[in-house]
């Protein structure tokens, strides 16, 4: 483990958590994992579990979660299909919408108040799934095209799978994008949109929050921007050579999860 300043864990009342790379690797949980949720409930510790990928609903995750043998409740998951329902219900209440993506994104977008419409719909919303084909590519392209505006829920190019990567909601943009000339608006991190709601469900001011992840691109800037100390776990995409390349830093960097209640009981 590596510190590039001081942080204490104990102090911390609220922990951000990305999942793919930090709990888990497709189905797979990760060393430490146990370990640190047990030290969130045994410390009284709020978290939210906050997840670019867009397919799943939270009781899906609760489930999949269950499956590996970790119990958390749904209450303690957030997704970025959440969060584009929450963007597009305050921009354009009761607005219809062409989506491509699984469950989670559509349970969330139905229970915002959208409604599904693939003729002249007011926004094409894109997120992972495996609805994805070069028809609803096409599709998308004309809504677009005829004046439908494009978002995306997150901004993920790729994202880690058992067996390597898988192209993320960022790369299923991209032809849209480029057939079109139309920029995404993108709702997933970094949007500090999504990490103000966390923190608001969290009932947590930043100072008081810690935003673990495995990413450079969005988990640590998103925390960072958000005003939050920032943890950067070795166990999902960025490597200590990425972690070069980029102008700002962790507060922390870890092989894992599990550091962290090592560390807390270190300090105490």
């Amino acid at each position: 483990m590596e510190q590039t300043s001081i942080l204490d864990f104990n102090e911390k009342k609220g922990f951000i958590c990305d999942m793919d790379g930090v709990i888990y690797h497709g189905n797979r949980i990760l060393p430490g994992v146990e370990e640190f949720i047990r030290w969130l409930h045994e410390e009284n510790k709020d978290y939210l579990f906050l997840t670019n990928n867009s397919g799943s609903t939270p009781r899906e995750l609760h489930q999949k979660l269950a499956r590996m043998g970790l119990d958390v409740p749904e209450e303690h998951f957030y997704t970025s299909a959440l969060a584009t329902a929450a963007f597009l219900k305050e921009q354009a209440p009761g607005c219809s919408v062409f989506a491509i993506g699984e469950a989670g994104l559509l349970n969330a977008l139905y229970d915002a108040g959208m409604t599904m419409n693939d003729v002249n719909p007011d926004y094409v919303v894109v997120g992972e799934g495996r609805t994805y084909t070069l028809d609803t590519l096409t599709k998308a392209v004309n809504l677009v095209l005829g004046g439908a505006k494009l978002i995306g829920a997150n901004s993920d190019v790729s994202g880690p799978i058992e067996n390597g990567l898988a192209p993320a909601c960022r790369a299923l943009v991209a032809p849209i994008e480029m057939a079109t000339g139309t920029q995404a608006y993108f709702c997933g991190k970094p949007n500090p949109l999504m990490m103000r709601t966390g923190l608001r469900l969290l009932d947590c001011h930043s100072n008081e929050a810690v935003m673990v992840g495995d990413r450079m691109d969005t988990d640590v800037i998103s925390g960072m921007e958000s005003g939050m100390s920032t943890v950067l776990v070795l166990s999902g995409v960025s490597t200590r050579e990425t972690l070069k390349t980029y102008a700002y830093r962790p507060t922390v960097v870890l092989n894992g999860v599990g550091d962290i209640p090592v560390m807390a009981q270190a300090g105490k």
